[in-house]
């Protein structure tokens, strides 16, 4: 599948956390960094997304925010 999005991240699913309607999907992107994303139960169970999975994390957002 091609996609527009030019923020894609391989990586490894690390931990699925699901609760109710939603799923917490943690990925080992390497070099020690996480990155978690939630999304709906329905679209892990569809993917049938599990621990150990390979995985492309797709950053698409119109405002990334920085404060220190």
């Amino acid at each position: 599948m091609k996609l527009s999005a030019r923020n894609q991240i391989p990586g490894r699913i690390t931990s699925i956390d699901l609760d109710g309607l939603m799923a917490e999907v943690s990925v080992d992107i390497g070099a020690g960094h996480t990155l978690t994303s939630v999304i709906t139960r329905r679209s892990a169970d569809a993917m049938a997304l599990r621990a150990g999975d390979e995985v492309t994390v797709v950053i698409k957002s119109t405002e990334i925010m920085v404060a220190k």
